[in-house]
């Protein structure tokens, strides 16, 4: 639609059509977000049958991302950041750059992508939970509550799956999910303090490119033999490697932090119920993988918390 279309809309009907843009935007980028579990086990492969290195998955998509973050960079003619931010920039980026991919792709060598996706489907409220910590608000009883209960959920589908035990796995996942959280958080205060959510990602990625290019570097010529062409690795694996670094890495977050300007942060975040199932719905096609009653109930179970958490009133600082 035209400028000149949008000044012509009324009021009501100009704000309503940028919040259906915003949702589904958010939408967009919740569902590539989505795939990004199963996309990093396609990639590393399980430990019976591995492919490509955690570690070089890892830190190959973010010096990927950030390659491709100079040249945005570059081409918009974005402005540096303050000396003030650079601090919580590197903070974010432990987060989301190094943290969660690094204990995801572990974990997800030794679980499938299914019993990920409950694990990490408490990522909303536990970035909620963090947010109130960093920000030293007083969010209500019932929000502690729910939060108690989600985290009483994750450990009892783990313990169950795991058969009366807890599996390392299921550890790096709680990992990368508090890891994440923290990104988040540092992000959207990033976000609100002058640069746009692309920004923000794009300047994550190009800090953490003088150790995120080395250490591909690194990885490549340390696995050469598996990884060179006509080695044992297969093909779809390097188009998991390619899709989380281009997509979940870097073009997810601009869908999603522009569906949050647009339609507003608290209706465009509740679309984030839907990516647990996203994920166990892809990983049944992608990875072969098979859904179980159980994990279908503790799924819902865990959104059904995340979903009543949300709409709990942050508190008052």
């Amino acid at each position: 639609m035209s400028r000149a279309g949008s000044a012509s809309l009324p009021l009501p009907e100009a704000a309503a059509s940028q919040e259906r843009r915003g949702f589904w935007l958010g939408l967009a980028g919740v569902l590539m977000f989505a795939l990004s579990i199963p996309m990093t086990r396609l990639a590393g492969g399980p430990a019976d049958d591995p492919q490509l290195p955690p570690t070089f998955v890892a830190v190959g998509r973010a010096a990927v991302a950030g390659l491709l973050s100079v040249a945005w960079l570059l081409f918009t003619r974005a402005p540096w950041p303050r000396r003030d931010q650079w601090g919580l920039l590197a903070l974010s980026a432990a987060g989301v750059v190094f943290g969660f991919p690094l204990f995801s792709g572990w974990a997800v060598r030794h679980v499938e992508a299914v019993h990920a996706a409950v694990i990490t489907g408490f990522l909303p409220l536990a970035t909620a939970v963090v947010g109130a910590w960093w920000l030293r608000q007083r969010p209500p009883v019932a929000f502690w509550i729910c939060a108690l209960f989600g985290c009483a959920l994750v450990a009892a589908y783990a313990w169950l799956k795991g058969g009366g035990g807890f599996h390392l796995a299921d550890g790096l996942l709680l990992l990368a999910v508090l890891s994440a959280a923290v990104g988040y958080v540092g992000g959207a205060r990033l976000t609100g303090d002058g640069p746009n959510g692309p920004q923000v990602i794009c300047w994550m990625l190009v800090l953490c490119l003088p150790l995120t290019l080395p250490l591909t570097a690194w990885q490549l010529t340390a696995h050469w033999e598996q990884m060179a062409p006509g080695g044992p690795v297969r093909l779809a694996s390097w188009a998991g490697f390619a899709y989380v670094s281009t997509v979940s890495m870097w073009l997810g977050f601009f869908a999603w932090y522009r569906g949050l300007a647009l339609g507003g942060t608290l209706r465009v975040s509740q679309v984030q119920l839907v990516q647990p199932f996203a994920s166990m719905l892809a990983a049944v096609p992608l990875l072969g993988e098979r859904l179980d009653l159980l994990t279908v109930g503790f799924a819902l179970a865990v959104i059904a918390t995340v979903f009543v958490g949300k709409r709990l009133p942050a508190g008052a600082r």
